[in-house]
């Protein structure tokens, strides 16, 4: 079946022409308990592919920043590695760690700033970009350098992924912000060699205007939903919380895969929030996506859409979800879900 049709906008962000500049990007790289998130993986990428100097900036509190930067020494693309060590940023918020990145990026050889598309950087980014009167391009899924002009151009989802916008940041903007979609670019690797580093002190904020209160992570012995190589989605037909888990988890088992959610399942608390995809929730590309009991809502088709193989199971064959699986099966859901796994155990 034909996937959704792109429409290519254009736009430009207006500031006058500069002199061209070898690109060197700081890439804010993100991690929880000394292990990186794989969307700062391929923000490396990105940043990569700028064609220039690439430097990772990791901060946190002093019991994982040293892992994580020799960790992140050995990424293929990294150049240097920057890093800033403070009990304020255990647990990073965009008012004490605003300060520290304005510090690095006053007058200094940085031409570009880059993150993952999470909910930390879609916060930092704006907020410091804001301050150095820069403009921020979010969610860029792919991106050119033009080393003879110095300008750069992005490609961006927009309208729940029904259009891609086309925006060229001119060589006169002397920093561009960009967040980047992590299942555009693939993660980076480990290489042999190894980037220097260099501590950077710590911008303490006096009295912030936000605190961290507490943390609360779902725990699951299956894949992590973001990474997941296979996603087992369950919509509102499911019809409650223990039907939910009844009929997809031994699926999901049977197949080695992360559990997901449509937002109509999430909210009538089928689920947790964690488990949303979608364009308020995550956005998956696995290799193999499953769509239970999911019309298939534009929200929902903007977070799992570019997924290599698609799989929908609905009695209603004028379903949405059908526009964009690859294999679709019009059954009920409650009895071609237990017989699929049933055979899949075997």
């Amino acid at each position: 079946m034909l996937r959704t049709s792109s429409i290519i906008c254009r736009a430009a962000l207006t500031r006058s022409y500069a002199t061209a500049t070898s690109p060197h990007a700081l890439v804010f790289l993100e991690h929880r308990a000394g292990v990186i998130d794989s969307g700062s993986l391929s923000a490396l990428t990105a940043a990569e592919q700028l064609g220039g100097q690439v430097s990772a900036l990791v901060v946190g509190g002093s019991e994982h920043v040293q892992g994580v930067v020799d960790e992140v020494k050995k990424l293929k693309g990294v150049t240097s590695v920057l890093h800033s060590t403070s009990q304020q940023y255990t647990e990073p918020l965009p008012e004490t760690l605003s300060p520290l990145l304005e510090k690095l990026l006053s007058d200094s050889p940085f031409t570009h700033v880059v993150s993952a598309t999470s909910s930390t950087a879609k916060s930092l980014l704006p907020r410091v970009s804001a301050r150095l009167d820069a403009p921020t391009v979010s969610d860029v899924t792919s991106l050119e350098h033009d080393a003879a002009s110095g300008s750069t151009t992005f490609t961006r989802p927009i309208y729940a992924g029904n259009a891609i916008a086309t925006v060229r940041a001119p060589a006169g903007i002397p920093i561009k912000f960009f967040t980047v979609r992590g299942t555009a670019f693939a993660p980076a690797v480990s290489q042999d060699s190894t980037a220097d580093d260099k501590a950077v002190d710590p911008v303490e904020v006096a009295d912030p205007v936000t605190q961290h209160l507490k943390t609360t992570i779902a725990k699951s012995d299956r894949p992590d939903l973001g990474v997941a190589s296979r996603v087992v989605s369950g919509g509102r037909a499911l019809k409650n919380a223990e039907t939910f888990e009844k009929t997809l988890y031994p699926l999901a088992d049977a197949l080695g895969a992360a559990v997901g959610a449509s937002r109509a399942a999430v909210d009538a608390g089928y689920a947790d929030n964690s488990l949303q995809v979608g364009q308020t929730g995550k956005v998956v590309a696995p290799e193999l996506y499953m769509a239970i009991g999911i019309s298939g809502a534009i929200q929902h088709l903007a977070g799992m859409k570019d997924s290599k193989l698609i799989v929908a199971i609905n009695k209603d064959a004028d379903a949405p979800i059908f526009q964009v699986a690859d294999v679709g099966l019009v059954a009920d859901l409650f009895d071609a879900v237990p017989e699929l796994t049933e055979k899949l155990k075997k």
